[in-house]
Parts: C-alpha cells; sequence; structure tokens
C-alpha cells in the first residue's frame, strides 16, 4: 500500500477524519472515513474531501476510487454545531464541495454500513455505485433540526426515485434500510454485512478490465444527459461515440475480440 501524499495542494498534509490509502498495483484509491464510532463529518473536512476527490482524478496510478468508513457506521452525518459556527459563504459551498465524487472523471465506488445518514448519505448519493450492507440505514433527518437537506440529498434522490417516496423520507426524516433502497434502485447492490469488501473488491476487479477513455466518457455523458430531452441525448451520445471511433483502445477492443483474446487497454 502506497502512503497519500500530494505536492498539488497542501492541506491534504493534515487530513481531518479521515485517510487515503493507494494501491498502485491495482489502480485503486481508498478514502476511508476514519472518525469512529459515528464518523461524523465536520465543515473542514468536506473542503479536504473535495480536494482529495480532485486531486486523485488527476493522479495516473488511480483508476478507480472507493469511498468506505472504519467501523459499524459510514456516517451519521455532519458537525451539528458546525452549521451554526460557519460562515454563510462556507454553508453555500456545502453541495459543490460533496458533488466531488459525480464531478471526478473517474468510477466511484462507496461502501455503505450501518448509519448513513445526512451528508454521509448526500455523499454517496454523489457517487457512480453504492453497495449497501443489509445493516444499512439511509437517512435525511435535517427536518429533526428545522432544516433541509443542503447537500444535494433531496434533489439527487429525487431524480432517483420520484417525488413521492423522496418526500416520505425528507419531509418525515424517515430512514429506509439498504435493502429497501436497492429495491427502489437507490443502490447498486445490497449484500450481508460480512460480505462488504468482498463485494467492493469485486466491483473494483470488474471496473478495472474496462477501458478508461470510454468509461470516464460514459461517466460524464450519463451525468451530462440526465437532465437532457432525448434527442439531445441521443445526438450528444453519438458525438461521443464518434469520437471513441478513433481512439487506440476501440482499435484494441475490435481487435481483441476478433481475436478472441483478453485486450489490454491504455487509456488513449
Amino acid at each position: 500500500m502506497t502512503a497519500f501524499s500530494s505536492n498539488l495542494i497542501e492541506p491534504l498534509d493534515d487530513l481531518d477524519g479521515f485517510r487515503v490509502e493507494i494501491d498502485a498495483d491495482r489502480q485503486r484509491a481508498d478514502i476511508v472515513l476514519a472518525r469512529p464510532p459515528l464518523n461524523v463529518i465536520s465543515m473542514p473536512q468536506r473542503d479536504q474531501l473535495r480536494l482529495v476527490f480532485e486531486t486523485l482524478d488527476l493522479d495516473d496510478r488511480v483508476r478507480i476510487i472507493v469511498l468506505r468508513a472504519a467501523g459499524e457506521h459510514f456516517s451519521s452525518g455532519g458537525n451539528i454545531k458546525g452549521f451554526l459556527e460557519a460562515t454563510p459563504e462556507t454553508v453555500s459551498k456545502l453541495a459543490w464541495n460533496i458533488a466531488a465524487p459525480a464531478r471526478c472523471s473517474k468510477p466511484v465506488i462507496v461502501a455503505n454500513r450501518g448509519y448513513t445518514f445526512g451528508v454521509g448519505f448526500e455523499i454517496s448519493l454523489a457517487c457512480d455505485f453504492r453497495i449497501a450492507s443489509e445493516t444499512t440505514r439511509y437517512a435525511l433527518p435535517e427536518q429533526k433540526l428545522g432544516q433541509i437537506p443542503g447537500s444535494g440529498g433531496s434533489a439527487r434522490l429525487q431524480k432517483m426515485i420520484g417525488i413521492t417516496r423522496t418526500k416520505d423520507i425528507v419531509m418525515r426524516s424517515k430512514r429506509i434500510s439498504g435493502q429497501q433502497a436497492f429495491e427502489w434502485g437507490v443502490a447498486t447492490e445490497c449484500v450481508a454485512d460480512d460480505q462488504l469488501e468482498a463485494a467492493t473488491d469485486a466491483l473494483v476487479d470488474e471496473l478495472i478490465t474496462f477501458a478508461p477513455l470510454a468509461q470516464r466518457t460514459a461517466k460524464k455523458l450519463l451525468n451530462d444527459t440526465e437532465d437532457a430531452f432525448l434527442s439531445t441525448a441521443i445526438e450528444l451520445e453519438g458525438h461521443a461515440y464518434s469520437r471513441l471511433r478513433s481512439s487506440e483502445d476501440f482499435r484494441e477492443g475490435v481487435e481483441a475480440f476478433h481475436a478472441k483474446r483478453k485486450p489490454e487497454f491504455k487509456g488513449l
């Protein structure tokens, strides 16, 4: 395991409540929430998480990013007192910081177990793949504090499950299980708690086999066309397909298919 360091951004030298592990051999980086038992996310930590995602996006050693947590709970949410102490300018950046996994060009997997509340749920919703343990409990409990979700939670959730179910979760601060989240299309998978790490590893190993350029293109296209008209989305898809047509990876994929061998993609 390679220690995480960056010559690009000084604040990464002293990470607040989390750590970063890079396995260059597996082209994998893990961002690990490490403030057990509840992994409360502080205000400065949000900025640092954004900076880490942006830095890993530029790291050629990394193909896949995994967001996970130490202990029995992913995160019980943010530091409540911090909201009263933060300036309006800081609070206005909450959604931008927590959207960092979505903006990252590389695939981001989050492994959830136990409490996944508030900002813990919101940053999970910004990831590409959510693997939930059967112990997972998702919630946006801000109504109990006289607030609403402020980091994209209600907006992202409504896109996934519709307004009726989102109102039920947001306006009643209702908890849903990992299994319910899977059945509703929020979680990609729901597995037994002792299988969470194995399921995450398996997804990393699967994603790493695909062409990096096509993978990044697919993520950006899907994100960019989420709110587009069908005709616009089809047009953008066609342009993206056309660009990939001239890539070395596409040629390698076609040649490997006809030769009945495993392709060797280089991200070019």
